[in-house]
């Protein structure tokens, strides 16, 4: 008798989809029962976490599983919660709403009241910017993607603020109808993960992971890598829009302040921390930070205590830090490296 991993990808098309249909019955009972069980504080933090696993994922294909160094999703993200908004919104709201210029005739009068369409548009919206910056962006390798990248964010924030017609400027948006109910939103969550994971392991995943290992290698060998990094470029900004989107819808307002490098930093800390490559790594990682960080809440709080420890403003914040570092000692390439999780999972079998 021996050990081997698991392995999914070698599974028949019979047992996948089996599998599959399995994890997607479960986990549409959880959402299903989840409200009843937890108290709508609870809830609300587990749609946050299914936006923010959205959004990992659809990172990690670019900066984990493609190995592009960018720093573009707070932009992507922008354009797919203001699109989202634009288009649920009313052209009543918005005549009323915009306070610094009125808005342009095509803003005010755009309005799609499906939300799912709305979604899907947000998401297109965004892919097709993330065409266009493919171009400029992909002539550059390493750092100098990362400083591109990182400016492209600041572009679109920039704009929103200096483009009051458009976005309402630094004031935002509200009043956003709030579609985005939990239960949709881990629906979305889990159609994002199973179609970024049959990407990921087709051969187009397999292109992209060429293209992370050595590109110059890739090229030799005949993968057109402008094209395969752009494919994921578009994926992944496609369902950072999507995400976006959501995000708006949950919060019901939104303005430029909300999309800064700190959104993108929260994003590389999470793939990061789950492993670079690693889908199941990205979902560990949100849990991890985003509800880690709601776990935590109470050391925030004056009035908690703990034998003779006492809660104090910003320890959380301390805590989070310290439990993060030990973690990056011990896992230097985060918690499942470029693995799976299921990679861990041991069975049993004759010689």
């Amino acid at each position: 008798m021996k050990d081997k991993g698991f392995n999914m990808k070698n599974l028949t098309p019979a047992k996948y989809f089996t599998l599959i249909g399995i994890v997607t019955l479960i986990f549409i009972g959880f959402l299903y029962v989840s409200p009843k069980i937890f108290s709508d504080y609870t809830t609300t933090v587990l749609g946050n976490v299914y936006i923010f696993i959205i959004l990992a994922i659809s990172y990690n294909l670019i900066n984990g599983v493609t190995g592009q160094f960018s720093l573009e999703p707070n932009g992507f993200v922008a354009i797919g919660a203001y699109v989202t908004a634009l288009l649920m919104l009313s052209p009543d709201i918005k005549a009323d709403m915009y306070m610094i210029a009125d808005p342009l005739p095509i803003i005010r009068d755009i309005y799609l009241p499906n939300p799912f369409l709305a979604l899907i548009i947000s998401g297109i919206v965004s892919a097709l910017v993330a065409l266009t910056l493919a171009f400029p962006v992909f002539r550059v390798r390493g750092d100098y993607l990362a400083i591109v990248t990182l400016g492209f964010g600041f572009i679109i924030r920039i704009f929103l603020i200096n483009n009051p017609s458009i976005s309402n400027g630094s004031m935002g948006l509200d009043s956003i109808p709030g579609f985005a109910s939990y239960f949709w939103i881990g629906v979305v969550c889990l159609i994002t993960v199973i179609l970024v994971y049959n990407i990921v392991y087709s051969k187009h995943g397999r292109a992209m992971k060429a293209v992370r290992d050595d590109e110059d290698a890739a090229l030799a060998m005949g993968i057109n890598t402008f094209k395969t990094k752009t494919i994921a470029f578009m994926t992944s900004a496609f369902f950072e829009g999507v995400g976006g989107g959501l995000l708006a819808s949950s919060i019901g307002s939104i303005s430029p302040d909300q999309f800064t490098f700190m959104l993108t930093f929260q994003l590389l800390i999470i793939i990061v921390l789950g492993g670079l490559g690693s889908m199941s790594g990205a979902i560990i990682g949100t849990l991890l930070l985003i509800g880690g960080m709601e776990v935590l809440r109470p050391l925030d709080d004056a009035n908690w205590q703990l034998g003779p420890v006492h809660g104090i403003p910003g320890l959380r914040m301390v805590v989070f830090s310290l439990i993060l570092l030990l973690i990056m000692l011990f896992a230097r390439r985060g918690i499942l490296g470029d693995k799976e999780i299921w990679d861990y999972i041991k069975i049993r079998r004759n010689k």
